[in-house]
């Protein structure tokens, strides 16, 4: 089964994948707070999977996932057409990311995972806590 149109995929694949908006936050507030980090940090041992920020020697992997595509308990929508392509292709997402915070987590990381909604200020406050943890 593919997308309904070719129209609603071009507009998807045009959706921000990186650098969004709070991703771009939370990282002004981690460099301001001095802490140094990698931005799309490829996931040791899993080919075509990012770490959105990664600090390498603290082992601390954080990731910010869009409400829509990975199913967000809160703001999650669900497309009515082409519904069944659609959910397979979200419930794909989430399981895949679940089994990158498995794999990380028993690669002795620290996963932090977020939504797009959270304060930016408040997510750079528990990444910054969870690296001082670390590295203390």
């Amino acid at each position: 089964m593919t997308p309904s149109s070719p129209g609603v995929s071009a507009r998807m694949s045009r959706q921000a994948r990186k650098d969004t908006e709070i991703e771009l936050a939370v990282r002004r507030l981690l460099h301001a707070a001095g802490l140094r980090y990698r931005v799309e940090y490829p996931v040791p041992g899993m080919a075509r999977r990012r770490i959105d920020v990664a600090f390498t020697r603290a082992k601390v992997a954080v990731l910010i996932d869009g409400c829509f595509w990975h199913g967000c308990p809160q703001h999650a929508t669900h497309p009515k057409s082409n519904a069944e392509w659609w959910r397979r292709k979200l419930d794909r997402n989430m399981a895949r990311d679940l089994e990158t915070t498995e794999h990380l987590t028993a690669a002795g990381w620290t996963v932090l995972r977020f939504w797009e909604h959270e304060d930016p200020e408040e997510v750079a406050a528990r990444v910054k806590a969870a690296v001082e943890r670390r590295t203390a």
